[in-house]
């Protein structure tokens, strides 16, 4: 029910500035971010349904946050930054010369990761708070995080075809490819937690605003459903996915048992 009525409030927002209305407008920003909240809110309300303001208020209270290990701190804030570095050494070494790097001066990247942090509630709320022990409870953390990770990325798929975002006219099949990996690091973060979304969201914010250290776009692209894409791009989709391997071993080895847990975080 949650992913049905976050699809249909967030396509029902971005479908009509996909279909050719100006992004720049008021009305039109307030329909992107709209949906760029419709996951939260999605969770909010069955949640209010099913538990009252007693399931809100424990809902809510996951994106505060929690003692963890400073590791697990430092895997959040640059994770994607060593995933993005890595790639571009490896497209030295495989094409005899670097990609392009960003433009954006590294100093301002703290403060953009803090002022994104909070509005990535946005999205954890639904994703990882409501979704994924829900999904985790069923079918464990590893698998569910695999599915909840196709979902999240096919969610954005209009974004593809709206002109004036990073991802207009990309390949959404490189996009996707690399979305459901970093879904598992996100449920990873969310299980060390022990189901709290504060880790979830300082990562999310991260990916957000250091993915362009070294850009994978393709300037001028307009094939959505082509896997054809920069060489950065897919050299940064082998990276990753060799990382979210041993994640996905880690979840298997802990997984026996934590069903119960998974179904206490949903609660």
């Amino acid at each position: 029910m949650h992913l049905a009525l976050t699809f249909a409030i967030t396509w029902s927002c971005w479908i009509p500035i996909a279909n050719g209305l100006r992004l720049d407008s008021p009305a039109m920003q307030l329909l992107l971010y709209l949906g760029v909240f419709a996951p939260a809110l999605a969770a909010l309300a069955l949640t209010a349904l099913q538990d009252g303001r007693e399931g809100v208020g424990r809902l809510v209270a996951r994106i505060f946050p929690v003692r963890v290990a400073a590791r697990w701190w430092a895997f959040a804030l640059g994770y994607t930054a060593a995933v993005k570095l890595t790639a571009a050494l490896l497209h030295r070494l495989v094409s005899g010369h670097w990609p392009r790097f960003g433009m954006e001066p590294l100093l301002l990247l703290p403060f953009a990761i803090a002022v994104s942090t909070p509005v990535q509630a946005g999205e954890e709320l639904g994703w990882r708070g409501y979704a994924l022990p829900r999904l985790a409870a069923r079918f464990g953390l590893a698998r569910a995080s695999l599915l909840l990770g196709v979902v999240w990325a096919l969610w954005h798929l209009p974004l593809f075809f709206v002109r004036g975002t990073d991802t207009f006219g990309q390949s959404f099949v490189v996009y996707a490819v690399q979305v459901v990996a970093i879904s598992v690091a996100v449920a990873m973060l969310y299980a060390r937690s022990e189901g709290g979304l504060f880790l979830p969201m300082l990562f999310h914010a991260a990916v957000n605003n250091t993915k362009d250290i070294v850009p994978s776009g393709s300037p001028g692209a307009h094939d959505v459903f082509s896997p054809h894409a920069s060489l950065e791009a897919w050299l940064g989709a082998v990276v990753i996915w060799a990382s979210t391997a041993f994640i996905l071993v880690w979840m298997a080895r802990t997984e026996p048992g934590r069903a119960a847990r998974y179904r206490e975080w949903a609660a």
